[in-house]
């Protein structure tokens, strides 16, 4: 009784209010593997060696240590990999699936989850390009979506946009470290 008082006074300090999902993980799958007939998940268990690496570039650590990469092959020809990246925010997750073209550049993003306070906030952003700043972006490169949207967006979606900017950043850093090893 005593962890669920604790975990409803956290909630309502933090302004977390329920998930909703955005887009379906399968439809993000689809839209962001284009051309793509067959999808693999292919999970790699961090060491905790890499898991501290991994946190210490992005401040992050995947739930349960394990990277969850999906695949899509059109014919033999790879279609590219993505991933689903969790944000925690003050008001809620946030999540954002982060696709990889077959030359290693990011190909799309599509934020799948918000919750009902940050739905807004998300939307607006997006409706003014957020994703549109990290197409072409490789492993070592730094999003920028908040910057490019700051005058033009309220503070709000700045802040979310802000957000997807660490979402993309741990996907690339995941990507560019850990994919070649999940491949193998």
């Amino acid at each position: 009784m005593t962890k669920v008082l604790t975990g409803a006074a956290l909630a309502a300090v933090l302004h977390i209010t329920p998930t909703v999902v955005l887009v379906k993980r399968p439809d993000a799958v689809k839209s962001l593997l284009p051309g793509a007939e067959a999808f693999f998940a292919r999970e790699l268990h961090l060491s905790s060696a890499d898991r501290h690496r991994l946190h210490e570039a992005v401040d992050w650590t995947p739930e349960d240590g394990v990277l969850t990469f999906y695949t899509g092959k059109a014919g033999d020809r790879a279609a590219g990999a993505l991933l689903f990246v969790r944000v925690d925010t003050p008001h809620g997750p946030l999540e954002v699936a982060v696709a990889f073209t077959p030359a290693g550049a990011i190909g799309g993003v599509i934020v799948t989850k918000a919750t009902v306070e940050t739905k807004p906030w998300v939307l607006e952003a997006l409706r003014a390009g957020l994703v549109d700043s990290y197409k072409g972006l490789k492993p070592g490169d730094v999003p920028g979506g908040a910057v490019a949207l700051k005058d033009r967006v309220g503070s709000l979606p700045a802040y979310m946009a802000g957000q997807v900017d660490k979402g993309v950043a741990r996907a690339l850093v995941s990507y560019g470290t850990f994919y070649r090893s999940a491949k193998a």
